[in-house]
């Protein structure tokens, strides 16, 4: 009796999964991927221009393709819930600002590469999907670059991105929160120490 309800609890949960899969947009989410990567990233990277006109469309790229306020809400973690409106505002901004710079440096060694794509991955998360792309590289294997999407109605916006198994949002959030709490507990002083590596 106690092995069959356990059955139906597992198959109930995994019905629900499939639920929550069912309701993304995979082959959207990959076509929202793949548009980014052919009109923005391949283009602005191959485009023989200054570094300050890189860095400025990068930034109108990033501003539209992802969701910074989802990943600045993410990567401060409890911190978030404490800060001020003005200290969210201020940190969204400086962190828009730092990842312009630091990912269009980034995406910048894929340079007369295209994105080739492998299809996607479910999440756990609801209304979200991995959508997995490999750039060939001159030696050794490909590099991975995994883009995980979150579907608002028709709406996607990126709100990962993870190099070489490497993610951005999680990368930022073990730094970000650690330097909270070894700073006295002060969002300023990260937003200071942010701004601080713009310069």
């Amino acid at each position: 009796m106690k092995k069959s309800i356990l059955v139906a609890l597992f198959a109930a949960l995994c019905f629900n999964i499939n639920l929550a899969h069912a309701d993304i947009n995979a082959a959207g989410a990959e076509d929202f991927v793949k548009k980014m990567t052919d009109e923005g990233i391949e283009d602005i990277i191959n485009t023989n221009v200054s570094k300050a006109e890189k860095q400025s469309r990068f930034k109108k790229l990033f501003n539209d393709a992802l969701d910074l306020d989802f990943i600045g809400k993410y990567v401060l973690g409890r911190y978030w819930k404490t800060a001020t409106p003005e200290q969210r505002s201020d940190f969204i901004n400086t962190y828009r600002e730092l990842n312009t710079k630091v990912w269009s440096e980034r995406f910048d060694e894929f340079k007369g590469r295209s994105f080739q794509f492998k299809g996607t991955t479910p999440s756990n998360s609801s209304g979200q999907i991995f959508v997995n792309t490999i750039v060939p590289m001159e030696q050794g294997e490909p590099a991975t670059v995994v883009w995980r999407v979150k579907q608002d109605g028709d709406n996607f916006k990126i709100v990962d991105i993870i190099i070489e198994k490497v993610s951005l949002t999680m990368a930022n959030r073990n730094e970000y929160t650690a330097f909270i709490k070894n700073n006295g507990n002060s969002i300023d002083a990260l937003i200071a120490n942010l701004k601080t590596k713009l310069k």
